[in-house]
């Protein structure tokens, strides 16, 4: 996940001859990444250059990683065609960053405060997926992706994370030698208004149902489970990812094994609220498509706000 936090302060500065305080008001920017894994790839390396904020009386603001102060440090992860490493630029592998785990890309950078109408994450060449020895090349739409407007407070400080549900966002049509970003399955939130969710499901629901259990391959999901916004749902208007039903998934996250006896979940940086959580021992869902998932059952879960963590158990 990238999470994004911004700071605001009120500087202050008093004229030697006047008893008048001049107040300029400025905000002080962080930006982290976080994901929800998918379970095809061993690596998703996303190519960051750039966080651009927009529509404040201000001006554009702009901060380039491995350039403006408090960025993250660019490395050597996202070469072009050539071979060459692209300057100004931090790969990330988005897998090892689940559930409420983010990694900054900006950090108490200062910046005016007030409405901003958009944030865009500018990204660059060089982006990949590794699913086995292959190495695939991601693309992003037009190299950037645009959230809506966020508002940075005097004096105070602001906290957003871009939430990468890569079940949701990462797809590899057929007959395309490429994987492809999708912006659906990236979603900015802001961080005092968003919890966690870490569940279990039972090894029993699991056998019973059929699941695979105790697999030798931790990383080979067992089952699946969906969270839609609201509740009082009927169960045939729950979609899986790319579906045609009424109530759309908000997130998705598949179920691990730990090798000893437990299996389980997270859901990272979900808004504050009431949610329906459905589960199956359906593990393929392309996002391309409106699969036929069959929901085993369904449960209410309760997200709070000030990233305090939900604990769920599917029995």
């Amino acid at each position: 996940m990238i999470a994004l936090t911004l700071a605001s302060s009120m500087l202050v500065a008093c004229g030697s001859d006047s008893d008048s305080e001049v107040v300029a008001q400025t905000g002080q920017f962080s930006f982290a990444v976080s994901d929800a894994p998918v379970d095809a790839a061993d690596e998703v390396w996303a190519c960051f250059h750039a966080i651009e904020l927009l529509g404040n009386s201000a001006g554009k603001q702009v901060f380039t990683i491995g350039e403006d102060s408090n960025t993250i440090a660019s490395n050597d992860v996202c070469v072009d065609s050539d071979g060459e490493v692209i300057a100004n630029t931090r790969g990330i592998n988005l897998m090892n960053f689940t559930g409420s785990t983010a990694e900054d890309l900006i950090s108490g950078v200062e910046v005016p405060a007030g409405d901003y109408s958009q944030l865009r994450l500018v990204m660059a060449d060089g982006s990949y997926v590794q699913v086995g020895d292959q190495r695939i090349p991601l693309s992003v739409p037009s190299n950037e992706l645009k959230f809506d407007g966020i508002t940075v407070g005097a004096g105070g400080e602001t906290a957003y994370t871009a939430e990468f549900d890569l079940r949701q966002a990462l797809v590899n049509p057929v007959g395309q030698d490429q994987y492809f970003l999708k912006p659906r399955g990236v979603r900015l939130v802001n961080n005092l208004t968003v919890g966690h969710i870490e569940g279990s499901m039972a090894e029993a629901l699991l056998i019973e149902n059929s699941c695979t259990v105790a697999p030798a391959d931790t990383g080979t999901a067992v089952a699946s489970v969906y969270l839609y916004p609201g509740v009082d749902h009927i169960v045939a208007d729950l979609a899986d990812v790319g579906g045609s039903e009424a109530v759309e998934p908000y997130a998705v996250s598949a179920v691990y094994f730990d090798g000893a006896v437990n299996y389980q979940f997270e859901l990272g940086y979900v808004s504050a609220g009431d949610y329906t959580l459905g589960y199956t021992c359906d593990v393929a869902d392309d996002p391309e498509v409106d699969d036929d998932i069959s929901l085993l059952g369904h449960q209410t879960v309760t997200v709070v706000d000030n990233g305090e963590v939900t604990t769920v158990v599917i029995e």
